[in-house]
């Protein structure tokens, strides 16, 4: 894993990772995004752009100086509906005639209990929801797509977000935000649920890719020690609540005061949202249940 401090690479410059493959660092650096969004080109003539990014029209104008003479975008990829990875899609396919595939429009994806938090009234954690998406093409789990000169594998990865998807090409996996290596993934119901998380983490990890290529931050160069870190960082989470719980019932705001002592306050709105997702994977597997209807502002205890 690259320190995070070594990970500065140039805003707007395309970058070569290997033979056919380019990243250009998107200028919306932020304590979610850390250095930027990484958007991707794959191909050698007609490209495919992976992750177009925020709507930022430099952004835009570095992808299309990122082609070369002879060069040309063909198709668009986008991993999930969130702000920073998806809207730029719409001004890049109206400018290259490229069309947009993914999952599905924007809460596509929604897990059953995911929809009922929803029907309550419950909405993302501020992370940012591109509210408006609808892919020109929605990918099914496994669909190939043929380019000139390579294949992108679609494989549907929710738990960061309903409509995730990760891309494999050649050996690799470009894995949005699923899988990281300067932070852990947030998991913000209703749009993000931790058990399809910790099921896709662990289907990525079948995929045996050689290197993740990620939403934010440098290439994951051992994807299968990165997993592993992340399902036992969510464990050792999971433990800390269960204790939390011991004594007393406890809403989630309140187990994130007994359990994240030394993050940030800033942080503690993201933390909170991790531990309602635990509580709420915790009730689907019958380890707490809520008093009364399950809710943002349930008081949980134990079974």
């Amino acid at each position: 894993m690259t320190p995070p401090d070594e990970f500065d690479p140039p805003v707007g410059e395309a970058e070569e990772l290997a033979p056919d493959l380019r990243r250009v660092l998107a200028p919306n650096p932020s304590p979610m995004t850390y250095r930027g969004t990484n958007t991707y080109l794959v191909g050698r003539r007609a490209l495919a752009v992976i992750d177009p990014g925020p709507d930022n029209p430099a952004h835009l104008e570095a992808i299309l100086a990122a082609l070369t003479p002879g060069q040309r975008i063909s198709h668009i990829f986008v991993t999930h509906a969130h702000l920073d990875h998806s809207p730029l899609a719409v001004s890049l396919s109206r400018v290259t005639g490229a069309p947009v595939l993914a999952y599905g429009a924007a809460h596509a994806g929604r897990s059953e209990v995911m929809q009922g938090l929803a029907a309550t009234g419950l909405v993302g954690g501020g992370e940012g929801v591109d509210a408006g998406f609808s892919p020109d093409h929605c990918l099914k789990d496994g669909e190939v797509t043929p380019g000139d000169g390579w294949s992108i594998t679609a494989h549907w990865t929710p738990g960061h977000f309903g409509n995730h998807m990760s891309f494999t090409w050649n050996n690799m996996a470009f894995c949005g935000d699923l899988v990281m290596g300067w932070a852990s993934s947030l998991v913000s119901p209703p749009d993000g649920d931790l058990t399809d998380f910790r099921a896709s983490c662990q289907r990525l990890a079948a995929l045996k890719p050689a290197v993740l290529h990620t939403g934010h931050g440098a290439p994951v160069a051992d994807p299968d020690a990165r997993i592993a870190w992340l399902l036992a960082h969510r464990q050792t989470r999971e433990e800390a609540i269960l204790a939390a719980l011991r004594d007393t019932a406890r809403t989630a705001a309140e187990v994130t005061r007994a359990v994240y002592t030394d993050t940030p306050r800033a942080l503690l709105p993201a933390a909170e949202r991790n531990v309602l997702a635990h509580l709420v994977d915790l009730h689907q597997r019958a380890r707490v249940a809520p008093q009364g209807q399950l809710s943002e502002s349930s008081r949980f205890q134990l079974i």
